[in-house]
């Protein structure tokens, strides 16, 4: 049986940041199960929408958060049973349905993943959206032939979630990486998540030619402009580009020379609205394929009440990996 009270993190519209309170279950909105959320993790869209920074809620009042994971309290659903242990990521989570910085959470029955064999609930938060994308660019990349001896292969924005779990990801399968990161501080960390070179961020951005020297044979990119422009100009014949972010900007400023005389494929990744079965099977191998032993270099853990400074952090680019939210603290 439910609680009849339980805490929240609350944004509400036209009013900036965030209020932790006290809800009752009739603050809800409605939804096919009910989820007791242990553990969440902290998102870059999170952050946008705590500090206010972007519009990302479109219902209020609403509880940010595009990741949960926790235990089934009750389903009016046939194929999510009480008792199960789940995860949801994207799906519209901290938009349109309520986020996982909430002790209790109601979602559509679509939006939820049983918890593979080989995952806890900590650690499927620990991956989260930002292992998930990892996974979904790295099928990507095989989908266009790009396998662990085609050549080096690109991640860029190497030190923030996507980056640090992509570069551990390829590299545990036997891809031969290249992390790039504008953190001096974080080079020694890429090398133990398994790349085998480093590079600074301003090595790779810049004005490139229409097409540069051939060096990559996949890349991974978080960045958007003006690094992606840098990365297409200097990719292998049918190399691939996975692009899953635009930290750097939205505009995307290129020649056709690498698509028409390379043939190189720009892949965009978007994993909120990636259909269940896509999903489903990406957990799998995230729970047998990842090198779990690395997420304890990369995972920081905070308390539901720590989320707005941390936010805030993460808005002025100072903070690295990935960050928890234990709800059972």
């Amino acid at each position: 049986m439910a609680r009849e009270r339980f805490r929240a993190l609350i944004v509400q519209e036209g009013v900036p940041g965030a209020q932790l309170r006290e809800l009752e279950m009739a603050d809800l909105p409605a939804g096919e199960v009910l989820i007791e959320v242990a553990y969440s993790s902290i998102n870059y869209k999170d952050a946008l929408s705590m500090t206010g920074k972007g519009k990302i809620a479109r219902r209020f009042p609403m509880a940010p958060g595009i990741d949960m994971s926790g235990t089934v309290l009750e389903s009016s659903d046939p194929t999510v049973h009480v008792g199960d242990s789940v995860l949801v990521t994207g799906c519209g989570l901290g938009e349109t349905i309520w986020g996982g910085f909430s002790e209790l959470a109601r979602v559509p029955a679509e939006s939820v993943v049983p918890i593979p064999e080989g995952l806890d609930a900590q650690k499927a938060m620990a991956l989260g959206t930002a292992g998930f994308t990892a996974m979904l660019c790295l099928q990507v990349l095989e989908h266009y032939g790009v396998r662990p001896g085609s050549g080096d292969v690109l991640v860029t924005g190497a030190g923030g979630g996507v980056g640090s779990l992509s570069v551990a990801l390829l590299a545990s399968l036997g891809y031969r990486v290249t992390a790039a990161t504008g953190k001096q501080a974080l080079h020694e960390r890429m090398k133990d998540l398994g790349a085998q070179s480093v590079v600074d961020s301003k090595e790779i951005g810049g004005r490139p030619r229409p097409l540069e020297s051939a060096r990559w044979a996949g890349a991974i990119d978080t960045v958007g402009q003006p690094t992606l422009p840098a990365i297409l100009s200097a990719m292998n014949y049918r190399g691939c580009v996975a692009a899953c972010g635009n930290a750097g900007g939205m505009e995307l400023h290129t020649t056709v020379f690498p698509f028409i005389l390379r043939s190189v494929a720009l892949v965009g990744v978007s994993s909120s609205q990636c259909p269940r079965n896509e999903r489903l099977d990406a957990w799998q191998r995230l729970a047998s394929e990842f090198p779990l032993e690395k997420l304890a270099s990369i995972v920081d853990r905070v308390r539901l009440e720590a989320v707005p400074a941390v936010c805030e952090q993460m808005i002025a680019a100072s903070t690295s990996g990935r960050t928890v939210v234990d709800l059972t603290a």
